[in-house]
């Protein structure tokens, strides 16, 4: 018997949403709750996997389940598919497990042909809205499953609303209406294409062309962004139509049941008088908010408050509702979890607990951690004189400057070359998706709050202002208009999606203040995670800013950053161009003080909590002019005839450039390498803790150093360079006449080390994990290279699953990883473990750390709140 891969409403439930996907999930949870959904049936991801198991084969047996369903929808509609005396139309939407809002295609009005237009005409005695009914079905038809350009079709509209002089669509007569459905089957024809009249070939070719949507451009894009797996597929999801543009007393909308973007209590949301919904989501026409409802349609407003009502109890969560009202009559046709932005997840975790629908817990897994950043964006500075030139809805928080750009693929290319950009257009479409990731913001003259561009800004946490209709905007010219105003590509523009304010020119910005419901949410989170937090930083403001965002500690302070200072480079270059240990101390002399006054600050700002040290480690040419540039300063200094004491200073510089020069610098002369030949420079960042820690005991201070020596892939390398640290140590403290034991441990960034981790764990009394470089090292790839030449490729090939430099590689690095908690725990039981490469802010990385054991994870200041409620998440999953 072949394997079901069709389910009418009827037979579904929530609980099968991998199979049926979410929206084919809630719509036979709907149906079962006897809500008024249009009947309908899913067919399954199963069968779209097959799909393309098959190299683009429907599965065998599917059309005749497809078909067996359809006449079960016929009997319960009393109508007929293709019948032009009583013909019942279908929609054909797309519907994963995971939400994928805008990613996929939808064709409504299918079923209509020449006959079954006129037979729809003859039935309802509205031959306006039969014909408008079909031009929409050519108009979408033409697009998802014939492929074709829809500017054929919007010049044919543009022209019949000029000819008969209204502004939109549904304005349009019969007459008109009849011109342009001959123009768009012209259009088709002109395209060598044949427009088919056969209901169930066009229901085939829809099918089809949903289970192709899965894997285009924008759809592959948005799930890398938001980390979704490729081999889950869509179901589809055929429905019977209901009508919204049906006159007065019908509609469409979209309505959440609350604010998306604050969390704030009461229906939030947009409805058009006689519309079909893809006018609404697809930003085609500026809708009325949805309290405008209660006066069109009082009954249908006042049965949808109930619905709500209904559907966010029965979810326990905020939901995202479609509905349409026909002829006065309200039909439900989808409700998922509403996206939402970072501040409205907090809110509503928060009060749901509040309001005893769900527990703490629950309210923590809720939460994306990632959403926690887009908290922490700052805003214009309310005492900012600032330029406007037009306002929008504000459809996403946060503020943002950067250059115009009119296209996806201008805003993808300039972000590439490392500039901010402001996405601008008329309204995006899902074809817009790599545009809106590279764009800092994005801006639209057309759509309203739940259009396409405002849904994915929210979820992505990116400002977006939307409906700007002041604007009038020229993408093919690059340029856009308000008044006297004109912003041409590469202007720089501000957008505040708080206000919806657009301002010319760049704007200061303010640090977000954190609301009480951040606090409390990552409350919870604390007292659930088993992971300690600690955040990456080198600077005393750094270590503040972490300390605020809630770090208990820092577990990585790079002192490398510090000798970058302009005034310290020229100290640094003395030291390094020095001839013997003589020259280089008396330069070290001189960034002694210095250093004891950088850990200084930075243990004071954590006080009382643990700061680990991390020696110097980069090679030290990157303190040294480039070698190139170098030598034709020397060429023009000899050219402008300078005196040959200068040029012999140049040149011997050049001389030592050279002589520290690698073929592969990062696997060359640094880490406990440098320690090693030139051991002076340890035994100065050494004295210069020491002797910090020293000044703040004295002040009553409670300081936590922990210096870890870099690049150990050998026991030999870190007892030596160990036992130079700890005889500064005894120096420094006996001198003072403190008693302090200051941990002294290693960085594991090396295979070996990971591999002689018990013999190196006999002498370390911590352990960091440096996963940048030992990715690196691992899988032999240069980062800077790799992500630059060809590590899109590689995703793009499925040769890996995600960056190895964003989250973890487990079975690889991650197994170096566990191997060495293992063996350093076996020679040293209860070692201290954590991580503070980039990794410790990742929460797919999180998730492995606090599955093999580690006690800490380590990331940047701004990461500090993803991290504390992903290792609460982790540990809430895995005990």
């Amino acid at each position: 018997m072949p394997e079901r891969l069709v389910y009418a409403f009827t037979d579904g439930t929530a609980q099968m949403r991998e199979l049926l996907g979410g929206k084919g999930a809630n719509l036979a949870e709907m149906t079962r709750l006897g809500l008024p959904v249009p009947p309908g049936f899913t067919i399954t991801t199963v069968a779209c996997r097959d799909y393309y198991r098959s190299g683009g084969k429907l599965p065998q047996g599917l059309l005749d389940q497809v078909g067996a369903a359809l006449q079960g929808l016929e009997a319960v509609t009393g109508k007929g598919f293709g019948d032009p005396a009583n013909p019942l139309l279908v929609s054909v939407r797309s519907g994963a497990a995971v939400s994928m809002p805008g990613m996929m295609d939808t064709i409504l009005n299918l079923g209509l042909n020449d006959a079954t237009a006129e037979g729809l005409a003859r039935l309802t005695q509205d031959r306006r809205f039969a014909l408008d009914c079909y031009r929409r079905f050519i108009q979408m038809f033409s697009d998802v499953v014939m492929g074709l350009d829809l500017g054929r079709f919007e010049g044919i509209l543009a022209k019949a609303r000029a000819a008969e002089g209204v502004a939109d669509d549904h304005q349009l007569s019969a007459g008109s209406l009849q011109g342009v459905v001959a123009g768009y089957l012209r259009e088709v024809a002109a395209a060598g294409r044949k427009f088919p009249q056969d209901p169930l070939e066009q229901l085939r070719l829809a099918v089809e062309a949903v289970f192709r949507s899965w894997n285009t451009e924008r759809a592959k894009v948005y799930r890398r962004s938001q980390r979704i797996p490729d081999d889950l597929g869509t179901a589809v999801n055929i429905q019977a139509m209901v009508f919204g543009n049906t006159g007065s007393d019908s509609g469409t909308g979209v309505v959440f049941t609350r604010d998306p973007s604050t969390g704030r209590p009461g229906i939030y949301g947009e409805f058009l008088v006689n519309a079909q919904g893809e006018d609404v989501v697809a930003g085609i026409r500026t809708p009325m908010p949805i309290a405008g409802m209660a006066e069109a349609l009082p009954g249908s407003y006042l049965r949808l408050l109930d619905l709500c009502e209904l559907l966010e109890e029965h979810y326990g969560d905020m939901q995202d509702i479609e509905f349409t009202v026909e002829g006065g009559q309200l039909f439900l046709l989808q409700t998922r979890t509403g996206k939402r932005t970072a501040a409205a997840a907090l809110r509503l975790a928060v009060d749901f607990v509040s309001e005893r629908r769900i527990e703490p817990e629950q309210a923590l897994r809720r939460v994306d951690p990632a959403q926690l950043e887009t908290v922490l964006h700052r805003g214009i500075d309310p005492q900012a004189k600032v330029n406007v030139v037009a306002r929008g809805l504000p459809a996403s928080p946060g503020a943002a400057s950067g250059l115009a750009v009119f296209e996806a693929d201008a805003a993808e290319a300039r972000a590439a070359a490392g500039y901010k950009v402001i996405l601008v257009r008329p309204e995006t479409t899902p074809d817009d998706i790599h545009g809106i990731v590279a764009a800092q913001g994005v801006l639209t003259s057309r759509g309203g709050m739940t259009c396409h561009a405002a849904i994915v800004a929210r979820h992505m946490g990116k400002p977006c202002v939307v409906g700007c209709d002041a604007l009038v905007i020229d993408a093919g010219a690059g340029s856009c208009a308000c008044g006297e105003v004109v912003v041409r590509e590469g202007d720089l523009i501000s957008i505040d999606g708080a206000t919806g304010r657009v301002i010319l020119g760049a704007v200061p910005l303010v640090e977000p203040e954190l609301s009480e419901d951040y606090r409390v949410l990552l409350g919870w989170a604390d007292a659930a995670r088993g992971l300690g937090v600690r955040a990456n930083a080198d600077t005393p403001a750094d270590a503040l800013k972490a300390r605020q965002f809630g770090a208990e500690g820092i577990g990585l302070c790079r002192t490398e950053h510090m000798f970058m200072a302009p005034d310290r480079l020229p100290v640094v270059q003395e030291m390094i161009l020095a001839e013997d240990a003589a020259g280089r101390g008396k330069a070290l002399a001189r960034l002694l003080p210095m250093q004891r006054g950088d850990f200084e600050g930075i243990l004071e700002a954590m006080d009382g909590l643990p700061v680990t040290i991390r020696l110097l480690d980069p090679p030290l040419h990157e303190f040294l002019p480039n070698a190139e540039e170098l030598s034709l300063e020397i060429q023009e200094l000899r050219h402008r005839g300078r005196p040959a004491a200068e040029v012999a200073q140049r040149e011997a510089l050049l001389k030592r450039v050279r002589a520290l020069a690698e073929f592969n610098p990062m696997l060359g002369l640094r880490g406990c390498r440098l320690g090693l030949v030139y051991p002076e420079i340890y035994a100065m960042q050494a004295r210069a803790v020491f002797a910090a820690t020293v000044n703040l005991l004295k002040r009553g201070r409670d300081p936590q150093p922990e210096v870890m020596i870099p690049l150990v892939g050998m026991r030999t390398e870190l007892e030596q360079t160990r036992d130079a640290i700890l005889t500064v140590m005894r120096d420094v403290f006996d001198k003072a006449g403190v008693e302090r034991h200051v941990p002294v441990g290693t960085m594991i960034e090396l295979p070996r080390a990971a591999l002689v981790a018990d013999e190196i764990a006999e002498l370390a009394e911590f352990f960091s994990y440096g996963t940048n470089d030992l990715t690196q090292t691992t899988f032999g790839f240069s980062r800077d290279d790799a992500e630059a030449k060809f590590m899109h490729r590689y995703l793009d090939l499925k040769l890996l699953s995600a960056n190895p430099f964003a989250t973890l590689d487990e079975r690889g690095v991650g197994r170096l990883m566990l191997m060495g908690v293992e063996l350093g725990r076996k020679a040293r039981p209860g070692l201290k473990v954590g991580i503070c490469g980039e990794h410790g802010g990742d929460p797919a990385s999180i998730d492995f750390c606090h599955r093999i054991g580690l006690d800490y994870v380590s990331c940047s200041p701004y990461r500090v709140p993803v991290a504390r409620l992903a290792a609460a998440q982790a540990k809430l999953k895995h005990g």
